[in-house]
């Protein structure tokens, strides 16, 4: 008897050259976060822009599951509101598909002094243990323990004197939220300057808490002086960076005429220069939009990834498929995720040339073509950077596995094939996935 089950792939082609115009959704990696900090109060909290998204729609689930009132108001706006918690366990079966799950701990702790939380999965790029987030609620002198796979959870922090030992984006983010409304004040060390990371704060800065950065000479501290309670508020979530940049290079790659709409130019500084070095140029047509202009010979450059303001590694999978395509060496240092070169292979199958060392460095010498080929998106970043290598290979490119591009890229086939682009979802048996 035949398989009958089927899964969904994207099939794209080669497309000339793509024309119109592209509205940047809010960032999933604010999104989140703020979603959790919505725990922290008995009052409604109203969160606009908030993409389309798995990611969202999973950390909606959870809030629902531990007794949060999700209320949709349109398509970008929604209304949440916990009153009194049903559970304070957050299981394994919403955890597992998004690391981001672990935000709720510092919030749930903050307001009910209790959680037990399954340990996180997400992307597989790398180890992203949570133990930066434990060594600092510990010194908040909360009593935390790991049993059969669950972070255990008790006791209301306390404000205290956190350093980092490295920084950590979701780490500065559960401390934050962990320290609004503990006695005394906190001080964090080494926190993580991420847009998504002020945007929380600005959040919860509208909600009530007192919150002060220290920006001078590129101090990273942030001081937090706990309130008794946190109010409702609304707040608009900021556009995606990310999305913006691996727009505005697929751009550049195809060679198209697009206006990039809601494009969060100051926070893509450092991105533009490297764009700028290569030869592409993102032009401001007014307060929130750009064009792309790139320069006849693109340049092969070297590229290291930091953390913000420096080059994201969010966006080190597309700009490797750009520089794959552009005659000369061109040499990616990836410090982040020691598991960041996933989508190697699947360049390599589309034509790239393309050689590792110690899953550090890649070094990418340029080829003329790519040629259109069955792939996978091996993460989430790496899913838009074979959206991208579907768009500039010969014939048409198969790509398998979707379900991490839809976690956090909103209607992306939709917004392209508004533009002209011959992509489409196809839903093929299981037994013709090569990758399962």
């Amino acid at each position: 008897m035949k398989n009958k089950e089927k899964k969904e792939v994207l099939i794209v082609h080669k497309a000339e050259s793509l024309e119109g115009v592209l509205e940047i959704s809010g960032a999933k990696n604010s999104a989140l976060p703020n979603i959790a900090s919505t725990i922290l109060t008995d009052k409604p909290v109203i969160l606009q822009n908030l993409p389309e998204l798995l990611d969202v729609k999973y950390m909606n689930s959870l809030l629902k599951a531990i007794g949060s009132k999700v209320e949709q108001i349109d398509e970008k706006t929604f209304v949440y509101s916990l009153k009194e918690p049903t559970s304070l366990c957050v299981d394994y079966e919403i955890v597992n598909k998004m690391r981001a799950s672990i935000l709720v701990l510092g919030a749930m702790l903050s307001r009910f002094g209790e959680a037990k939380i399954a340990l996180p999965g997400g992307c597989p790029i790398g180890q992203r243990p949570i133990d930066l987030h434990i060594k600092a609620l510990r010194k908040m002198g909360v009593s935390i323990d790991i049993e059969h796979g669950f972070v255990i959870a008790k006791g209301r922090p306390k404000g205290s004197h956190i350093t980092f030992d490295k920084i950590t984006v979701t780490g500065t983010e559960n401390i934050l939220m962990a320290s609004v409304l503990a006695e005394g004040e906190t001080i964090i060390e080494n926190a993580a300057l991420e847009p998504e990371v002020v945007d929380l704060a600005n959040l919860l800065k509208k909600m009530g808490a007192d919150i002060e950065w220290n920006w001078r000479e590129g101090s990273r501290t942030i001081k937090i002086r706990g309130v008794q309670k946190l109010k409702g508020t609304a707040h608009k979530i900021i556009p995606d960076r990310i999305e913006a940049g691996t727009f505005a290079i697929m751009s550049a790659l195809t060679k198209s005429k697009i206006i990039l709409k809601n494009y969060p130019y100051n926070l893509l500084t450092y991105v533009h220069s490297i764009l700028n070095k290569i030869g592409i140029h993102i032009i401001k047509t007014g307060n929130d939009t750009v064009i792309v202009k790139r320069e006849k010979y693109l340049k092969p450059t070297y590229i290291e990834t930091k953390e913000y303001p420096f080059f994201p590694t969010d966006l080190q999978a597309q700009v490797m498929t750009l520089l794959s395509t552009i005659d000369g060496l061109s040499l990616i240092k990836e410090n982040i995720f020691e598991n960041r070169f996933l989508h190697v292979p699947e360049l390599i199958r589309l034509g790239a040339c393309i050689s590792t060392i110690n899953n550090k460095v890649a070094i990418i010498n340029g080829v003329k073509n790519l040629s259109g080929a069955n792939v996978k998106a091996t993460d989430l970043r790496a899913s838009a950077a074979m959206v991208i290598a579907g768009l500039i290979a010969e014939g048409y490119t198969t790509i398998h596995n979707l379900h991490h591009l839809d976690r956090g890229y909103e209607k992306i086939d939709l917004k392209l094939s508004s533009l002209g682009a011959n992509i489409e979802r196809k839903a093929v048996p299981i037994k013709e996935n090569m990758f399962e």
